[in-house]
C-alpha cells in the first residue's frame, strides 16, 4: 500500500476547511445537554448507591459478615 504525503500547509488548510463544515450547539443547546447530563449522572448514582446498600444488606443478613 503506497503511503501519500502531505504538505502540512495544505494539511492546515483542509483541516480549517473542514473546521468551517462544522455545525456547532447553540448556548441554548449546550445549556440543556449539559443539565441533562447532570441530572441522568445524579439519577445513576443514586441507583448504584441503593443497590449497594441492598446487596451489602444481603450480604450481612445471609453471610453474617460485613458492616
Amino acid at each position: 500500500m503506497a503511503s501519500k504525503t502531505t504538505n502540512p500547509f495544505v494539511f492546515l488548510q483542509q483541516v480549517r476547511s473542514e473546521a468551517g463544515k462544522v455545525t456547532w450547539p447553540s448556548r441554548r443547546e449546550t445549556m440543556i445537554s449539559t443539565v441533562m447530563v447532570l441530572i441522568f449522572s445524579l439519577l445513576a448514582m443514586v441507583f448504584f448507591f441503593a443497590a449497594d446498600q441492598l446487596m451489602g444488606l444481603a450480604v450481612e443478613l445471609i453471610l453474617g459478615i460485613g458492616r
